[in-house]
């Protein structure tokens, strides 16, 4: 096994760094300083989807935007603090309110079939308990698979609030949440899932998922992903730094779990926990790729058991999460230069936390060609975090 410094191919690996943006204090002001920060990414962004969602639909961007309006009063409902913060957002980028929240909504936006088109995210989420890694430590992670175009509206975000956990997470600019891990050693993966159950108006995923990441204990971070009714099915990873994982399939109906086997959990964009008995009688895949990606991602990261150390542990990560087997919509999904631009998927990152140091890694691309960097905030530094061991 090739566990060097030096990619897939051979060829040196790339250091690409993300955007890092730090906010503090109450939420709109916290907002304001994310907005003023992030302010040419967000603007990015908006450019992108209103290419995407016209190229898949025919909508303006105006039109989008008037859509989301339907998710203002759950939202607020749901978090009115993380509606404070995003308001906080749009001044701060000099943007209107609703282009953020759309933002924030766009995947519950393409759940609508006016956007058929348009598939959810793509992702292979893991995590790997202390007995699954040879150097002991607990890891959690994932390669993020989504359109190419948005590459270059990503960043990682890191946030101080009073009173709740101090939060890092890598998110789309404009987003207030996506994936990540907090000061209490909660870490959050999460994937798409895909199905259609009703038109009822439930809760953006954006927000659950920073729900969970403000918790500081587990049993919240479960319960931010089991109470609310989700708009759209996602599945979240829920990884504790003292050896406990567990996989929750959610969806506007029930929601089924799985938890690891011989300290390894390993999730893609299929069921597989169980099927929802609104898509049991139809149900196939919306990603085949995920059927061969999980087990790839399976055998490769059984390899990590035997890493002598915890430099070696995260280049077998690295390696098994840059496999290439269904190339380009591998595991390491590479951009199809047969689609349309704004249709070609890329893995836009790689993410591997330690959560027993605190340290938090981005491969700002495609794993195979990119390094693993470690980002200057250590999870446990700061406000209301445990002592780093």
């Amino acid at each position: 096994m090739n566990v060097t410094g030096r990619s897939v191919q051979g060829a040196p690996l790339s250091l690409t760094s993300l955007p890092l943006v730090e906010i503090s204090g109450a939420p709109r002001e916290r907002g304001r300083q994310y907005g003023e920060q992030a302010r040419d990414r967000v603007q990015r962004a908006m450019t992108y989807y209103a290419e995407a969602f016209g190229h898949s639909s025919g909508l303006t961007w105006e039109q989008v935007v008037q859509r989301a309006a339907r998710w203002v009063e759950p939202s607020r409902a749901f978090a009115p603090d993380l509606v404070e913060e995003m308001e906080g957002i749009a001044e701060g980028a000099g943007v209107d309110f609703l282009d953020v929240l759309a933002l924030n909504a766009r995947g519950e936006i393409i759940y609508d079939t006016t956007f058929s088109s348009m598939e959810p995210d793509g992702c292979t989420s893991f995590a790997l308990m202390g007995e699954a890694a040879g150097d002991g430590h607990v890891y959690a992670g994932q390669n993020w698979d989504w359109r190419d175009g948005v590459s270059g509206t990503l960043m990682v975000l890191r946030v101080v609030q009073p009173g709740k956990p101090t939060v890092i997470m890598h998110v789309e600019a404009g987003q207030v949440g996506r994936q990540g891990a907090n000061s209490a050693g909660i870490a959050l993966n999460a994937n798409g899932l895909g199905g259609r159950f009703d038109d009822s108006v439930g809760v953006p995923q954006t927000l659950i998922r920073r729900r969970v990441l403000d918790s500081d204990n587990l049993n919240a971070a479960l319960e931010a992903l089991t109470k609310p009714r989700a708009h759209i099915a996602s599945n979240a990873l829920v990884t504790h730094r003292e050896g406990f994982a567990i996989d929750l399939e959610t969806t506007p109906g029930a929601v089924g779990w799985m938890y690891p086997t011989d300290g390894l959990l390993v999730h893609g964009n299929h069921y597989q926990a169980f099927v929802p008995p609104q898509l049991a009688a139809s149900y196939r895949p919306g990603s085949a790729d995920s059927l061969f990606r999980v087990p790839r991602a399976e055998g490769g990261l059984r390899a990590v058991a035997e890493a002598s150390g915890t430099d070696e542990a995260r280049k077998r990560i690295r390696l098994a999460m840059s496999d290439h087997l269904g190339y380009p919509e591998s595991l390491c999904t590479h951009p199809d230069p047969a689609q349309p631009a704004v249709r070609r998927w890329a893995t836009l990152l790689s993410s591997c936390v330690d959560l027993t140091t605190g340290d938090y890694l981005i491969a700002a691309g495609t794993p195979c060609d990119h390094e693993y960097e470690r980002v200057p905030w250590n999870l446990y530094d700061g406000p209301h975090g445990e002592v780093t061991p």
